[in-house]
């Protein structure tokens, strides 16, 4: 699947991956490939990322990496959405 996150300042990931777990409003959950298509709010947690992922050298200080070798982006809020194996999280 397909992931592109993107702040005000800029599109911070762009690239595929084996699968996305985000803080939703009412609690953390995950998306794989084929999800059904979904719009939600995102809170304040961690947006984990997982497969092979390469950040810009430029904005590889806003993440980390997590205890399950995924890539962690922390945020304070947000949407996301999904749509034919493409997500895409609006992140502040």
């Amino acid at each position: 699947m397909y992931l592109e996150i993107v702040s005000p300042e800029a599109t911070l990931f762009s690239g595929e991956i084996t699968s996305v777990t985000v803080p939703g409003v009412n609690g953390e959950f995950q998306m794989l490939n084929d999800h059904a298509p979904i719009v939600s709010l995102l809170g304040k947690g961690n947006v984990k990322i997982y497969g092979d992922v390469n950040i810009a050298e430029e904005f590889q200080d806003k993440f980390s990496k997590g205890e399950k070798n995924e890539t962690l982006l922390p945020i304070n809020s947000g949407t996301i959405e999904m749509k034919g194996n493409k997500v895409i999280v609006l992140a502040d």
